[in-house]
């Protein structure tokens, strides 16, 4: 790392240990802090010395605004600490506060968790450039962990999906089906979605002649489409899934309705601190009875399934009549494997 960019990073690393009110660091414990940061980011031989140390502080002295200023403390014994005269002041222009900075640090350990999944060498560039620019490393303790599923098809594609749906780019897509054939279409993407574990890419289908979404991991082979873009000009994603469970969205001529669900005790209170939906409302304590303004989906049906006998479906009738039927077509696939053993 050339020495010019080695310097401005000590400099942030210290600036923001200067602006921050509430610790007090001396001496031994700004170096440790700056050797630990090089060492992360640029590898033991860029670690400094003490008189490196305090040559930085005179620099960063030279450069405070008028009216700032950067003194020694004292502490307990002979030792000193050094701050700002001022709180969440910097040297630095449009530099991130020392809150801003914890919170930029809690993202990167969270991004960190999908490093060397495929095809996401985009981002461990991002986090590379987030980690030298603001000199934050992500937490080397193993305190964070997402549910993955390494071993879902598709991810290779991830990346150029997302790049395609940012740069306008239409996509030839092999697809295979559920019915297990493959179908070749040209798509114009217009948003990415995560669910359950699964991505899905929202665009509009020439072949279909309307909006489809495709899981990636049913996805065979994708190619750059020779056609001009067809801009999306009439569905507002930040409000498209706003009535539904999943990723399923019915057409209009499906309502949304009043959906009461009926839980047993024990499972009443996981229900209610993880809502099914954002509609979701109590409706009884006693009772332990929820409601949903949602329109019903296959996503809808696998979560209520998940809960097996701690749920029943109140309301609607039809939606109460259709789940019923499906358990009791379990029910039935139970019964015979009894009797037949």
């Amino acid at each position: 790392m050339p020495v010019n960019k080695n310097a401005q990073f000590r400099y942030q690393v210290l600036d923001r240990c200067f602006s921050d009110f509430r610790r007090k660091y001396d001496i031994d414990e700004l170096l440790e802090i700056v050797n630990n940061r090089l060492r992360d980011l640029c590898g033991e031989d860029s670690t400094i010395k003490m008189r490196q140390l305090r040559d930085d502080i005179s620099a960063i002295r030279k450069m405070l605004p008028d009216g700032l200023y950067l003194d020694p403390f004292p502490l307990e014994g002979k030792k000193c600490y050094y701050r700002y005269s001022e709180p969440d002041c910097s040297i630095f222009k449009n530099e991130l506060s020392v809150e801003e900075v914890q919170k930029l640090r809690s993202t990167i350990d969270m991004l960190g968790h999908y490093r060397g999944t495929p095809g996401n060498a985009w981002l461990e560039e991002v986090i590379s450039n987030l980690e030298y620019r603001f000199g934050i490393k992500s937490n080397q303790e193993n305190v964070v962990a997402f549910e993955q599923n390494e071993r879902l098809k598709g991810l290779e594609y991830l990346s150029q999906v997302i790049d395609a749906a940012i740069n306008h780019t239409p996509l030839d897509i092999c697809y295979k089906t559920y019915m297990g054939s493959e179908v070749t279409s040209t798509l114009h993407p217009y948003h990415v979605r995560q669910y359950n574990n699964r991505w899905f890419l929202f665009g509009h289908d020439e072949a279909f002649g309307g909006l489809v979404n495709r899981a990636l991991d049913r996805v065979l082979r994708i190619a750059k489409a020779d056609v001009l873009f067809r801009p999306n000009t009439e569905i507002d994603f930040s409000h498209f899934f706003d009535d539904i469970v999943g990723v399923s969205v019915p057409g209009d001529e499906v309502e949304k309705e009043t959906v009461v669900l009926r839980f047993s005790e024990a499972r009443f209170p996981y229900v209610t601190s993880k809502p099914i939906h954002p509609s979701q409302k109590v409706l009884s304590e006693e009772e332990h009875t929820i409601s949903l303004e949602v329109k019903p989906t296959r996503e809808l049906e696998q979560q209520i399934f998940s809960f097996g006998p701690d749920v029943e479906v109140l309301a609607p009738e039809t939606f109460r009549a259709q789940i019923g039927n499906k358990f009791e077509e379990t029910y039935k696939k139970y019964s015979m494997q009894i009797v037949r053993t």
